[in-house]
């Protein structure tokens, strides 16, 4: 959907969900401001039981200029257009509003047919949503800084202040928007009510706790998304407990907080574990989120309840996954099969090339952001299939010969290297070059039956997660020098060979 194909309604009528939070206050206030300034009369609502009391919601409202009114019961719009933002038409906690003309901007899972749709249920907030289809229009965000600050604080505490999985779109927004610092602050520091101090402590009394794993289980009422994340910095402090999730339940789900200060579990991987196939998670190594759709979690788990349900996910978790410290492995690698690496061209960009030495890079890719120096030490690979990662010049010129040429790079979203001194982005397929294996590359390696970690040898603090069907690789000429290559890149990159 284009914004600009809204234009011909004379009166818009922007509807948040019950209840409306930061993104959906800013998602709403961009719409707003944009057909406000195509001469389009619009105006925001949202309905429910009760009004807004959250101190920082009040806070936000006032100080952005938000003007936002609230209905306390149905009503009808009989000329003009129905937009709902951060919510689509029928769901429970969207109040009914009656109008011929209805359309939608929502990043939740999908939930309506309605025609007019723009629905994105990757993205970590609607704020960023909103954000793509005003930059799609040219719109100045330079002279609106007060919906630049609203739109960055609405992705803030959709995502847990940016710990949950951000897409590369919500990073983008994220790093272009020119906030007010001081305004956030504010907004961070009139963030917990009375009432959510209560619920953390109640929360944190009502912990369940795995003594073989060192983890534990909270349970809390439903609360803002950042209180989830405080419960779980503080139950993070105990010193018995390495890991820990945190859930509550919302309308349409449970919302969750993984957290971990160990470098043998990543929070974002356990936060995908628990809700794989009824939900997303993911983030940071240490701090991450998720979602469970409760439709999904009861279609699979009908007679299990959620904290018995979070406990034997997060034991699963521990109990099928083997650790392995390449430096300790003395594996008998006699009967496993030899391969041979294949000439398959890949590319490969040398940073130097256009960065000074010493500049602070993010690589930003559609899996994560990597932060790192640039230095004549390392170049960053482009994979047959779309990964990227620097890696190490005297690994890749024992496994690589340069050609040169340019390098096309196929993937969904087009790697860039983000600076951090001066914000200045630059594609990788621009600066990309041809590379492919030298001849005579030969590892054993054994196809995987269950998951495993493993702690490489150039790498003694980040493990490489293998899942089943994926290879645990040996290099012939090195045998300690142990890692897990994905079972697709290894079939496209490796043959086995015949002696």
């Amino acid at each position: 959907m284009k914004l600009s194909s809204l234009l011909s309604y004379k009166s818009i009528c922007i509807q948040c969900h019950d209840n409306p939070d930061a993104d959906a206050l800013a998602s709403a206030y961009g719409l707003y401001v944009y057909f406000k300034e195509h001469d389009v009369e619009a105006y925001i609502v949202y309905g429910g039981r009760n009004q807004i009391t959250k101190p920082n919601l009040l806070l936000m409202i006032k100080e952005i200029g938000i003007p936002v009114s609230f209905f306390p019961e149905t009503f009808h719009i009989r000329n003009g257009l129905l937009l709902t933002v951060d919510c689509q038409p029928g769901q429970g906690n969207v109040s009914p509003i009656r109008c011929n003309k209805v359309a939608c901007i929502d990043h939740h899972q999908r939930y309506t047919n309605i025609d007019m749709s723009d629905i994105r249920p990757y993205l970590g907030s609607c704020a960023t949503l909103i954000w793509k289809l005003l930059s799609e229009e040219d719109f100045d965000f330079s002279a609106h800084p007060e919906l630049s600050t609203a739109l960055y604080y609405g992705l803030m505490t959709d995502t847990g202040n940016f710990i949950e999985s951000l897409h590369p779109m919500d990073r983008d927004m994220k790093d272009s928007l020119h906030f007010d610092k001081n305004l956030i602050t504010r907004f961070i520091n009139s963030n917990i009510s009375i009432k959510e101090l209560e619920i953390a402590g109640i929360a944190l009394i009502r912990h369940i706790y795995n003594d073989d794993h060192r983890f534990a289980v909270v349970h809390s009422e439903a609360c803002d998304p950042n209180i989830l994340g405080l419960i779980s910095d503080l139950v993070l402090q105990v010193d018995k407990i390495d890991t820990c999730c945190v859930y509550n339940h919302v309308d349409t789900g449970f919302k969750i907080s993984v957290r971990s200060c160990i470098k043998e579990v990543r929070a974002n991987e356990l936060a995908e574990y628990i809700t794989q196939k009824i939900g997303s998670g993911g983030g940071h190594t240490d701090k991450a989120g998720g979602f469970i759709f409760e439709n999904l979690y009861e279609s699979l788990y009908p007679t299990i309840n959620t904290e018995t349900y979070f406990g034997l996910r997060m034991t699963e978790y521990f109990d099928s996954i083997d650790i392995f410290y390449a430096k300790e492995m003395n594996d008998d690698i006699s009967d496993m099969p030899l391969y041979e690496k294949k000439n398959v061209t890949v590319g490969f960009v040398d940073p130097t090339d256009f960065l000074p030495i010493g500049a602070n890079i993010v690589i930003r890719t559609l899996k994560s952001d990597t932060e790192t120096r640039v230095d004549n030490d390392f170049y960053i690979l482009l994979g047959v299939n779309g990964e990227v990662y620097p890696l190490k010049k005297h690994l890749f010129d024992s496994i690589y010969e340069i050609h040169g040429e340019p390098y096309s790079y196929e993937t969904n979203y087009a790697p860039t290297i983000r600076t951090n001194l001066d914000d200045k982005v630059f594609n990788l397929e621009d600066y990309a070059k041809t590379c492919s294996p030298r001849r005579n590359t030969f590892v054993y390696a054994k196809e995987l039956d269950h998951a495993v970690k493993v702690f490489p040898l150039w790498n003694e603090e980040e493990y490489i997660l293998g899942n089943p069907g994926d290879y645990m690789v040996h290099q012939k000429n090195n045998p300690k020098d142990v890692y897990i290559i994905p079972r697709d890149t290894f079939n496209m990159t490796y043959t086995l060979y015949e002696q």
